[in-house]
């Protein structure tokens, strides 16, 4: 599917390709107002927060793409692809995109769903890097890595429905008691008409994305920048573009719990989805290298640990220094990923 949108961008008149990028920024923009005003539209008819809301339908909706760009690549012998783009996506949800939105407005808190969902969070990025560990000796890992396997890849799922109907109950019992708050706009439309056209902005989103990153790199390959470049900023940006999206337009809106929510969620989804189900699939497991123990893991797991400190002291809401502290922290670790000699090439 890829191949075939880049194969036909390639042969497009500049012009046309031209008029495609901004047709996806137009398509993305208008679409990420929509998913927002539907996700808050469904948390006012529900009663459920929207910090659960991101947590669990936003967040399921923009990795169930990129869970099964995963698993095909798993399939067709590529399944360190798979490991990479979870820990990835997870460090840079975490310490770019929430950065970022925090720069744009404050992030309000829900503390009791931040602090529940939060420490899930953390616990499934150490779950994934103890499940990679070799225990016969773990010390090795830092020379020759680890690896997930198989039946890590079945229990990570299994994990992802227990998580699901935990996320269900707690938000049906903190319903009952917000109820009479969550309706103050009184949303008449039918819940499963609201669910339907947030599922129809979401794939917006994840669909004009999908479209403007090739677009986007084509072009800049026709102004002769080089490939490396375009890997290490467009390809690997792409990935997260839907949860940007989400957390900068919920910013905008005024609805920073839902930014905060999407941003959790899609972490812990990255570690049991998205890795789980590429796992799943691969009957050698997913290849952890050396470069995981010595920077990837290490950088994942500081940026979480830095996020869970700054929501136990950050009050009601996530403000703007704080930003500041998740960028920074963003920067700094990615490089350190580049200066650090401990495994460039032994991924």
């Amino acid at each position: 599917m890829e191949e075939a949108l880049e194969q036909f961008l390639s042969g497009l008149h500049w012009s046309l390709l031209g008029i495609i990028i901004v047709a996806s920024f137009a398509v993305l923009a208008r679409s990420g107002d929509w998913l927002v005003d539907e996700a808050v539209a469904l948390s006012e008819r529900s009663g459920i927060s929207k910090t659960v809301i991101g947590a669990t339908i936003v967040s399921l909706g923009t990795t169930t793409p990129e869970t099964a760009v995963s698993v095909m690549a798993a399939i067709q012998g590529n399944p360190g692809l798979a490991l990479g783009n979870a820990v990835g996506s997870i460090i840079c949800d975490t310490g770019l995109i929430l950065g970022l939105a925090c720069l744009i407005a404050p992030l309000k808190l829900d503390r009791q769903v931040t602090g529940r969902q939060g420490w899930i969070q953390v616990g499934s990025a150490v779950l994934l890097m103890l499940a990679c560990t070799p225990w016969h000796d773990p010390l090795s890992a830092f020379a020759t890595g680890g690896r997930l396997p198989q039946f890590a890849g079945f229990l990570f799922l299994g994990a992802l429905v227990v998580y699901i109907v935990k996320s269900i109950q707690w938000a049906r019992n903190d319903a009952l008691g917000t109820a009479v708050e969550a309706h103050e706009r009184h949303v008449r439309d039918p819940l499963a008409l609201i669910l339907l056209r947030l599922v129809t902005a979401i794939a917006l989103v994840i669909i004009s994305a999908r479209v403007l990153i090739p677009a986007v790199a084509e072009l800049a390959r026709r102004l002769d920048v080089p490939d490396s470049i375009i890997a290490a900023t467009l390809v690997a940006f792409g990935t997260s573009l839907p949860e940007l999206i989400t957390a900068v337009t919920a910013a905008r809106r005024g609805h920073g719990e839902l930014a905060v929510g999407n941003v959790v969620g899609a972490d812990i989804l990255n570690v049991l989805f998205v890795s789980g189900a590429a796992a799943a699939v691969t009957p050698a497991g997913l290849v952890a290298g050396a470069y995981f123990f010595r920077v990837l893991f290490p950088i994942m797991l500081s940026i979480l640990i830095i996020f869970r400190i700054g929501v136990l002291f950050s009050g009601e809401a996530l403000r703007r220094p704080f930003g500041f502290v998740l960028l920074g922290a963003y920067a700094l670790n990615l490089l350190l990923s580049y200066l650090l000699p401990a495994g460039r090439g032994s991924m």
